[in-house]
């Protein structure tokens, strides 16, 4: 005979017994497991977050619903032409919502209303192919000259002449960088998938 202790189990005369316990028992450890898995999915994989102010337009306007993916940036970088979400210089519990730009360890440079990247792939330099989100007519502002960090981040709003970003607040720390945009969920007109947003060709022939 088998020296194991009987498990503490229902036999089936007693499910027979009781099976309106048995299923509020159940049902309640499915909604603690389902409240646990929401739980999850909302602060540790995705996020809504709500546009503030104008400077993204014309590609993402005010109070416009966006969720934001934490998850995938465990185990890639940012890259080039992402859209992410970034904690402001002031305040931890406040977010910037830029455009990757610049990548650790490259040279930007800004003259004549360009963007102007130097890393080992373009050693003299070349200019940022922007037309499948910008205006031709947008001119990035500014007289920047600046090399990133190996940890470093370049971001730029799209409405150039209206955004606080890294010409003004200087290049952005790889740890605050929280998530990159996901999904437009609102308004419904606009809905759209917007990880498809990167530069198809990032530099000019």
């Amino acid at each position: 005979m088998d020296d194991f202790a009987p498990d503490n189990l229902l036999s089936p005369e007693d499910e027979h017994r009781y099976p309106l316990k048995l299923f509020f028992v159940e049902l309640f450890k499915v909604l603690i497991i389902g409240a646990f898995a929401v739980v999850a999915i909302r602060y540790f994989v995705f996020k809504p977050f709500v546009v503030k102010g104008t400077s993204m337009e014309p590609n993402f306007h005010e109070k416009e619903y966006l969720i934001i993916d934490e998850l995938s940036y465990h185990f890639k970088e940012p890259q080039r032409g992402e859209i992410v979400v970034v904690r402001t210089y002031t305040d931890d519990r406040e977010y910037f919502l830029k455009r990757v730009i610049g990548l650790p360890g490259e040279r930007i440079e800004i003259t004549n209303g360009r963007v102007k990247v130097f890393n080992t792939e373009h050693i003299d330099g070349a200019y940022i192919n922007e037309t499948n989100y910008l205006n031709p007519s947008v001119l990035t502002t500014g007289d920047i000259n600046v090399k990133l960090g190996p940890n470093e981040f370049y971001v730029l709003g799209d409405n150039r002449p209206a955004s606080l970003d890294s010409r003004r607040i200087g290049p952005i720390q790889r740890g605050d960088v929280v998530g990159r945009v996901l999904l437009r969920g609102w308004p419904l007109d606009r809905l759209d998938y917007l990880l498809k947003n990167y530069y198809p060709q990032p530099f000019n022939p």
